[in-house]
Order: structure tokens, then sequence, then C-alpha cells
């Protein structure tokens, strides 16, 4: 089985990469830190695993898109897609900038859009695949100061209802993730205990499990958020 990760080497698509790489899977691993990438390769590193790694800007479709052909040809078939990358960047819709809603377009948006219709060509042509979207909670309601990241965060969730629905008669499921706060790199300094939150590995585990349920069950959703936070 061989899956495609973006934002790889952070909190949970490092927790996921973790995880499918320790049940077998080879892995297409897609981040911007070239040392990043380096240092988690060499941690997952197995004599029976593929493990490739891809320096790809999200943001920008040419790379994007470079990077999709590139994985096609190295890796042929793609069995389970992972949509991971995003940006949360705080503040007020009415106060900011035009860039600070652009720039979590390209990524939270856009990226997903564009690797979800090239891979999700080929797993309809075979009629065989699993996408998942990791979205948020603020992709039903929104966050306070979050606004434009609470509008893509929704688009997102948009896209996956899309994509479930142009799919499913192909037999290619679709998933989204929709995690409340999570300890990851986006928390860091803060002096709230790591017990308060949805830990990454709650996640990967969560979506192996998933993986593995029977051919004609889908999970459409899955909000998962801290007991008490």
């Amino acid at each position: 089985m061989k899956a495609v990760i973006t934002g790889a080497t952070k909190g949970i698509g490092r927790a996921i990469a973790v995880k499918l790489c320790n049940e077998g899977y080879d892995l297409a691993l897609v981040a911007r830190s070239s040392h990043d990438l380096d240092e988690l390769c060499e941690k997952l590193a197995q004599p029976d695993r593929m493990i490739k790694t891809y320096l790809v800007d999200c943001s920008i479709k040419e790379e994007v898109y470079q990077f999709l052909h590139q994985v096609k040809n190295e890796f042929g078939d793609i069995d389970v897609l992972v949509n991971n990358v995003g940006v949360y960047m705080p503040g007020s819709l009415l106060d900011e900038t035009d860039e600070v809603f652009e720039a979590q377009q390209a990524l939270n948006v856009n990226a997903a859009y564009y690797i979800s219709k090239f891979l999700g060509k080929e797993m309809r042509s075979r009629r065989c695949g699993h996408i998942f979207n990791i979205c948020s909670v603020a992709s039903k309601i929104p966050v306070e100061n979050g606004g434009s990241y609470s509008v893509t965060k929704s688009a997102m969730l948009s896209l996956n209802h899309v994509l479930r629905q142009e799919l499913a008669p192909h037999h290619v499921k679709v998933t989204a993730f929709l995690p409340g706060s999570t300890k990851t790199a986006s928390w860091e300094g803060t002096t709230i205990p790591d017990e308060k939150f949805v830990q990454p590995a709650d996640i990967a585990e969560t979506l192996y499990a998933i993986l593995n349920l029977s051919k004609g069950a889908n999970v459409d959703e899955v909000l998962i958020t801290p007991l008490d936070f």
C-alpha cells in the first residue's frame, strides 16, 4: 500500500506518517523544509519500506503539479491521500489584509483541490482508494479571532463533500477529520498542559482504524475534540 501525506513533517501529518509506516505502507512525504524531511525519512527508514520525500511549497500551483507528476512516475498507483498541509493565521476578517486570506486559501483549499483532483482521477479509474482531508472544527463553527482561517477550512470541508459525492460511485472513499485543539507546533510555547489537548497520535490511530473498515463502509466525518479544554 502506498500513501501520500502533505505537511508530513510536523504534528498530525508526522503522526500519520509514523503510523502508516509502522503498518507497512510505502510513503511519499511532502513538506517545504528539506531538513525536516531528511530527519523524518531517517527516522522512518526500514529495509522493506519505500520512503521518499518531496520538497514542495504547496501554496504554489506549479510546484504542486510538478510533484504530482513526479510521484506518479516514481510511485505509480496511490492508495491513500492525506491532505494535511495547512496554515493558521489568526486575526479578524474585517481587519486583516487580503494577503492573509489569500495565503490561507492557497494552502488550506487550493492545494487540497489540485492534489485531490489529480489523484482522485487515478483512484476513480482503478475504482479504489481513500482520501482524507484534515479540516477543523472551524470548518463548521468559526473560531474566535480566526476569520479567514475559518472561511478556508469551511471551504475545505465543502471540497471534501463534493469529492465524496463524485467518488463514492467509483468505490473511492473520502473522509474529513475535524479536530479541535490538537497539540501541534501552532501551540508552541503554551502553558496549557499536554493532557488537555487532542494528540496527533489520536488522529493517526483513528485514521488507520478507518482504513481497516469493510469495503462498503465510509466514515464521512470524524469530529474529535478535547474532553475538557
